[in-house]
C-alpha cells in the first residue's frame, strides 16, 4: 500500500517548480567546490521543488513529468551550476528506472518516500556476482558514483554468469563510500567510490535485467515508461553542459559589454561576434535535437508504437556528442575571454573544467556510437543493447 502521508504530501505540489531556488544553487556553487559534493541544502530545495519525484509513479507520490520538460528543468539549474543539475538529475532519473524494476523494489524504496535518493554506478568492471536460490551475492567496487553521500540506495552493474548485464538495487546499509573524487571539474558531484567487501545477498525482484530494458519491459500504465530506459539516463550525464555552456554565453557577453579595455572594441571585433554566435548556434542545436527526438518518442509511445531500432542508435549517437559540441562551444569562449580567466575562481575557467571533465563520462564518448550507427545505416546489425 502507498503510504499515505507521502501521498497527501504529494497532492501538495503541482509540479516541478525550481525557480524559488535558482539563486541558491548558484549561490552555493563555491561551496559545492570546496566540499567535493552538493550541498545538504541544495539537496533539500531539490526535494522541495518537486524534481526528485519527477519521474517516480503516481502510485508512490511521483510526478511523471515528461523527459522533456524534466531536461530542459536540469538545464535551467545547470545555468546555476552544473555540478548540482549532475547531482539532482542523475538522482532523479534512477526512478525511471526503478519503475521498471517489480513492484515490490519500488514500494523497498519510494513506499515511505517519494524523495528517496538513489545514486548509481553501471560499470561492471568492478562487480562480482554469485548466483543462489534466494537471490544473487554481490560483491566489489564501483567508481563515479555521483551524490552518493546523499542517498539512501545505489543501483550497481554487474554481469550474472551464464545471463549477462543486470543492474542491481542494494540499500545504504550494505555499501561503504569511499572518498575518492578528487577532481578537476564537477568538483561538487561527489562521485566517489561504492565499496561491498563482504558479497551482500541482493534478491531478484531488486534486479533489472538489461534484455529488460533493451525490450522495454514495463507494468506502467503511463505510456512514458515504455521509452527504452538507456534513452533516459544517456540524456542525463550529457545535458546538463547545455546549461553550463549557456552560462558562459551569458558570461561572455557581460564581459564583453563591461570590458575595462575599450568594450567598442569587443563588440566590434569580428572574431568575438563569430564566437559568440558558433557557441549560441552549437547550444541551441543540441538542446532542439534533444528535445525533437523526444517529442518523437513520446508520440510513439503513447500511440502504443515501438521506437524503431535504427531511431534509438541514432538518438544514442547524438546524446554522446552533446558533451564534445558543448566542448567546441566552451573553447570558443574561452579562448577569447580574458586573462583574467586563468585564474583560479574564474566562473567560465569553472564551466570550462566542468564540461570537459564530463566528457571523460563514458556515455560521452561518441566514437563507438558513431560505428554502430554507420554500421546500421549500411544494412549491418545493432551491436549495443543500452539504447
Amino acid at each position: 500500500m502507498v503510504d499515505t502521508a507521502a501521498t497527501q504530501d504529494s497532492a501538495n505540489i503541482i509540479s516541478v517548480d525550481v525557480a524559488p531556488y535558482l539563486d541558491n544553487f548558484a549561490k552555493r556553487a563555491g561551496e559545492n567546490r570546496k566540499l567535493r559534493r552538493i550541498a545538504d541544502a541544495s539537496i533539500e530545495e531539490l526535494k522541495s521543488s518537486g524534481y526528485i519525484r519527477s519521474l517516480v509513479p503516481a502510485q508512490w507520490g511521483g510526478l511523471e513529468i515528461t523527459p522533456q520538460e524534466f531536461f530542459l528543468t536540469q538545464i535551467e539549474i545547470a545555468e546555476r551550476d552544473m555540478s548540482t543539475a549532475w547531482v539532482g538529475g542523475i538522482i532523479a532519473i534512477h526512478a525511471f528506472q526503478i519503475a521498471l524494476m517489480d513492484e515490490e523494489a519500488q514500494r523497498d524504496v519510494y513506499g515511505a518516500n517519494p524523495d528517496a535518493c538513489v545514486s548509481s554506478s553501471y560499470n561492471p568492471v568492478g562487480g562480482k556476482t554469485e548466483v543462489t536460490d534466494d537471490g544473487i551475492l554481490l560483491s566489489g567496487r564501483w567508481g563515479w558514483s555521483s551524490g552518493s553521500d546523499h542517498c539512501e540506495w545505489v543501483l550497481l552493474g554487474a554481469i550474472v554468469g551464464g545471463e549477462g548485464y543486470r543492474t542491481f538495487l542494494v540499500p545504504r546499509s550494505d555499501y561503504e563510500i569511499e572518498d575518492t573524487w578528487n577532481a578537476m571539474g564537477l568538483e561538487g558531484t561527489g562521485s566517489n567510490d561504492i565499496v561491498i567487501d563482504t558479497p551482500v545477498l541482493v534478491p531478484h525482484y531488486r534486479t533489472h535485467k538489461q534484455m529488460d530494458g533493451f525490450n522495454c519491459v514495463n507494468k506502467q500504465s503511463n505510456p512514458m515508461y515504455s521509452l527504452p530506459w538507456a534513452q533516459t539516463f544517456v540524456r542525463v550525464v550529457c545535458s546538463a553542459a547545455i546549461g553550463a555552456t549557456r552560462h558562459a554565453l551569458k558570461l561572455f557577453i557581460d564581459n564583453a559589454n563591461t570590458s575595462s579595455t575599450d568594450p567598442t572594441k569587443l563588440v566590434g571585433d569580428p572574431d568575438v561576434l563569430r564566437r559568440i554566435v558558433e557557441a549560441s548556434d552549437l547550444v541551441d542545436t543540441a538542446q532542439a535535437i534533444m528535445l525533437r527526438n523526444f517529442d518523437e518518442m513520446m508520440n510513439l509511445v503513447s500511440e502504443g508504437k515501438e521506437v524503431p531500432l535504427i531511431d534509438r542508435v541514432r538518438y544514442r549517437y547524438q546524446a554522446s556528442t552533446v558533451i564534445s559540441d558543448m566542448i567546441k562551444a566552451i573553447d570558443l569562449l574561452f579562448d577569447a575571454a580574458g586573462g583574467r580567466s586563468v585564474f583560479i575562481g574564474s566562473e567560465i575557467q569553472n564551466i570550462w573544467r566542468d564540461i570537459h571533465i564530463a566528457r571523460s563520462h563514458v556515455a560521452n564518448n561518441p566514437v563507438g556510437f558513431a560505428r554502430n550507427w554507420g554500421n546500421m545505416m549500411l544494412g549491418g546489425e545493432n551491436s549495443d543493447f543500452f539504447i
